[in-house]
């Protein structure tokens, strides 16, 4: 095999690449087994044809064609690898010169991992995010937990206190119905936020029967990005009212929960909270090192390719967070007005961003020496077998090598925050 370099650019190289019929003759034979095991070869076992017999049956040129991509994609490595390249995503392959019997010439242009150069790790400090649990918290779980155990009774008076209604609603912007702004029979609980400030307000003292017609503003960060900050106007028909009876907060409320008293159940609450207190904080402090990080560390120019990935990556956690709120992400787009190529471009920031910390961790791990074992890998695959042992689906896709890598990336990242943290976090 020989080939020749050119540099298209910082990022991206062009390999053109030469084989010659004696270096892909096993990749025919290999082809051409494959072609004898789907179409039989009359007076031969399937996969028993010899080599000539298929020439002669099926033709050199088709032998050549299934063989193409084993003798593209191993010629390409062994360039790559003799190179020393690091390379990522699929290179595009243009087919130059293919005939049976002669040599195969192809370019293979393919983008380059940027370097990175890692800032002085004693140039950035971070204060470790703390997140206190107050008592508040703690009687706001306990009172969702009240409304949970509620007893509910029909009634005819005005809705009142912790009353729950049913209701017709629609809602209009600038006298235009709102996409998905139409619910029947909506649940409203008086006792709990609705996630329109002020919206319950409105509903107390409604009746049966009764309608009525107001406007509020929603709040700025909405998902629906058509509705956020906006005033819109409501219209509602109160179906029915409910007194809803709470139970009183005491041991034997507890004991209904599972807990052996008041005290038990609110240290239970307060265990919790403080658990996912803690998980924030440490989210919002790794965010806080690699934002740091990247800011004083410098970068080659990012390639499209990992660009790209970015913002797919983010449109499906974006599609996946919509979808378990309800919404479609062609409802969410019709409500921002745009379609997923402006949505591809809105990510841009985020995805470099994104992409520049993934960069970072790698660097960090190769210089360090971070880099996850064979043993580490197996026994995080052995953790995770034993916790979905009974989803035959998830077992089988953990044998699969990319979810190898993908748990070996994870481990990974997990031991370059570990070093981070003991290198710039402040105690």
């Amino acid at each position: 095999m020989a080939y020749t370099k050119t540099t298209q650019k910082k990022t991206e190289v062009e390999l053109t690449i030469t084989v010659i019929p004696s270096e892909y003759q096993k990749q025919l034979e290999r082809a051409a087994e494959r072609l004898s095991l789907r179409g039989g070869i009359k007076g031969f076992r399937p996969g028993k044809v010899p080599f000539e017999i298929m020439k002669r049956e099926v033709g050199e040129m088709t032998i050549l064609q299934e063989a193409l991509e084993a003798i593209i994609r191993e010629s390409f490595v062994a360039a790559v690898q003799e190179e020393k390249l690091e390379t990522i995503g699929m290179p595009n392959i243009q087919i130059e010169k293919m005939a049976p019997g002669n040599e195969i010439v192809y370019k293979a242009t393919v983008s380059l991992l940027p370097q990175v150069r890692v800032a002085d790790f004693s140039s950035v400090t971070i204060t470790k995010s703390e997140k206190s649990i107050d008592e508040k918290k703690i009687d706001e779980t306990i009172q969702a937990l009240r409304g949970m155990q509620a007893n509910e009774t029909a009634k005819t008076g005005p809705a009142q206190g912790t009353d729950k209604l049913i209701i017709d609603m629609n809602m209009t912007l600038d006298k235009v119905p709102v996409e998905g702004g139409v619910a029947k029979d909506y649940q409203v609980y008086l006792g709990e936020e609705h996630y329109v400030p002020g919206f319950n307000k409105e509903l107390v003292g409604l009746t049966t029967g009764e309608e009525k017609m107001f406007s509020l503003v929603f709040p700025e960060g909405h998902y629906q990005k058509m509705l956020a900050g906006k005033n819109v106007e409501f219209s509602v028909k109160v179906k029915s009212v409910f007194e809803r009876q709470l139970p009183e907060v005491n041991d034997e409320f507890a004991k209904k929960i599972g807990q052996p008293s008041l005290e038990e159940l609110r240290n239970l609450i307060r265990k919790n909270l403080e658990s996912e207190a803690k998980k924030k904080a440490e989210q919002e402090t790794e965010i806080a090192l690699f934002d740091a990080l990247i800011e004083k560390s410098s970068f080659e120019e990012i390639p499209d390719v990992l660009l790209d990935a970015e913002r797919q990556k983010m449109f499906f956690e974006l599609k996946r967070d919509l979808e378990s709120n309800g919404v479609s992400i062609e409802h969410y787009l019709q409500d921002i007005k745009k379609d997923e190529k402006q949505l591809f471009e809105d990510f841009k920031a985020q995805a470099e961003k994104r992409a520049k910390a993934a960069l970072l961790s790698r660097t960090i791990a190769k210089t360090e020496g971070l880099a996850p074992t064979e043993d580490e890998i197996t026994k995080e695959i052995n953790f995770l077998k034993e916790n979905y042992k009974d989803q035959p689906e998830y077992l089988e896709n953990l044998k699969k090598p990319e979810v190898r890598d993908t748990i070996a990336s994870m481990i990974q990242n997990r031991k370059v925050i570990a070093f981070l943290k003991e290198k710039i976090l402040i105690k």
